[in-house]
């Protein structure tokens, strides 16, 4: 009975208490809210605003002549046809929807969808091999470390305009790369003017600029991983490929993941590297057009059907990125720990095993 009568005043003393905390916390809730609220409101004016006025005019035709009476018409609902123009290659007509014939823009959007594919794929994976030999050598131990990590992160500091630029020259028909080949004056490489080659040189361009950033963010990872860790895998006769293997790449994993995910969004929508190294063409005149690209050369034609193929690009970069933080490993967001509230039976647990255990 008095055990009852006990539990009853805790519960009842405990109350008030509690009430403070969640007082407490309501507080602590708005005053955060007010905080956030300017930052929120601005990436509203700044990101979500642009972004959904560009869905609305997707779905709306573009001010032109009409062909059939040569007036000038202005655009009114357009429904779905901007987006068949793309995805379908449909091109509209007065008299219905038609096959978009070989030369128009519309007939370009899975090309450049596979050339930027190709680009994403090839790029990101030299630059993770590399990235990851750059990140071992400057996380080791040697005179002159320093001066190796300036050199290897000058090219990332570079900016992209410049690099393009300046591999536009090494490229050129009498260029140091040619030269180096010894073709010069044979049968010379042309980069910037054939199909493959204008695709390889975009590829060796990115890859020169930005394996240094792949590399940075790896090397962040591997400082992270304890010296204790190596030593005991060298007494246990690890070799270095089986140390590599099981403790270096699932201690990196997600600084590993995280850097693949940028620098693929990075891919994805590349423009001024392709755009000023080889005009945006190379080779049959579209062999580096990419996504990026094929937007600018669309705004020229039509506005609202270039936000049609905008609202595109947005979703497949936003997929991608889901995949990778979703099933990738890439955790860009600092997950919070497990509330009080889930820990509770797990204490609970415990105590009552070490109660038990000390009755016995």
């Amino acid at each position: 009975m008095s055990t009852t009568v006990q539990s009853a005043e805790t519960r009842t003393t405990s109350r008030p208490g509690r009430r403070r905390r969640r007082t407490a916390n309501t507080g602590q809730g708005r005053r955060a809210f007010f905080l956030v609220a300017p930052t929120v409101l601005l990436l509203g004016v700044v990101i979500v605003y642009p972004l959904a006025k560009a869905i609305i005019l997707s779905f709306q035709k573009d001010a032109g002549l009409d062909p059939s009476t040569g007036m000038f018409v202005e655009g009114g609902s357009a429904g779905l046809d901007n987006y068949k123009h793309w995805l379908l290659a449909q091109c509209s007509t007065p008299t219905g929807s038609i096959p978009c014939p070989p030369g128009n823009i519309g007939s370009l959007f899975w090309p450049s969808l596979g050339v930027t594919a190709f680009f994403t794929v090839v790029s990101v994976g030299i630059e993770v091999i590399l990235g990851l030999w750059f990140a071992t050598i400057m996380n080791r131990e040697f005179r002159g470390r320093g001066l190796i990590r300036a050199a290897i992160l000058v090219p990332w500091a570079i900016p992209t305009a410049v690099t393009a630029k300046l591999w536009f020259f090494i490229f050129a028909y009498n260029g140091i790369f040619n030269r180096l080949l010894g073709v010069v004056g044979v049968n010379p490489l042309i980069w910037t003017g054939d199909t493959w080659p204008s695709r390889f040189a975009v590829i060796i361009a990115d890859v020169w600029k930005t394996t240094p950033f792949m590399a940075l963010l790896i090397l962040a990872g591997l400082q992270l991983i304890s010296a204790d860790v190596y030593e005991a895998a060298e007494i246990d006769g690890a070799s270095r490929w089986q140390t590599f293997r099981r403790i270096t790449l699932p201690m990196i994993k997600v600084p590993l993941m995280v850097a693949v995910l940028f620098r693929t969004l990075d891919v994805l929508r590349i423009f001024d590297l392709p755009y000023i190294l080889t005009g945006g063409g190379g080779g049959s005149g579209h062999a580096t057009t990419t996504l990026s690209i094929l937007v600018i050369k669309q705004i020229r034609e039509g506005f609202h059907s270039a936000s049609a193929l905008s609202t595109i690009v947005f979703l497949i970069i936003a997929l991608v990125a889901f995949l990778f933080i979703r099933f990738g490993g890439a955790d860009v967001v600092q997950r919070p720990p497990k509330s009080g509230r889930d820990e509770k039976p797990a204490l609970a647990k415990t105590a009552t095993v070490e109660s038990t255990a000390e009755g016995n």
